[in-house]
């Protein structure tokens, strides 16, 4: 073999063998990318059906806010209040948790939708004087933020 030839066939080899790694980076960025694209579809799809479960939880609770004073000891009516308690430890299974909005918690427009404010209020700080609906969020990222009326402080 000649030393032409065997130049030529090492550089072919070096070409082939380039061309190959690049084709095993090419194929693991693949991999990685649908691997990650499945997770964030299994993401929404979790977000999807949480946000379905919602309104029920809602529904209760405002149920249990309305629930005459002559029925507060009745056992039925206790059991009704108990499912909220049972929907959310399911919710916090699934990673899901109850966005803090309770009255005096700094406002927050990345968890907190203000739909109502106190116009003759005066403060420095924007805070919440009410929480009007229940805000989630699922893993650390909100699902729904927390409906409230903001007042200043």
């Amino acid at each position: 073999m000649t030393k032409q030839k065997k130049s030529e066939l090492e550089e072919k080899l070096a070409e082939l063998t380039a061309d190959l790694q690049r084709t095993r980076a090419d194929f693991e960025n693949y991999r990685k990318r649908v691997e990650s694209e499945k997770a964030s579809a299994r993401e929404a799809g979790r977000a999807g059906a949480i946000l379905k479960l919602l309104p029920v939880i809602d529904n209760i609770e405002r149920a249990i806010v309305h629930i005459p004073e002559n029925l507060k000891d009745d056992k039925w009516v206790q059991g009704v209040a108990g499912l909220v308690k049972n929907l959310e430890k399911s919710l916090e299974g699934l990673n899901v948790k109850r966005i803090d909005a309770s009255p005096g918690t700094e406002f927050d427009p990345e968890l907190h939708e203000a739909i109502q404010f106190e116009e003759d209020a005066s403060g420095e700080k924007e805070v919440i004087a009410e929480e009007l609906q229940a805000g989630y969020m699922l893993a650390g990222r909100p699902v729904r933020p927390a409906m409230v009326k903001v007042t200043r402080q």
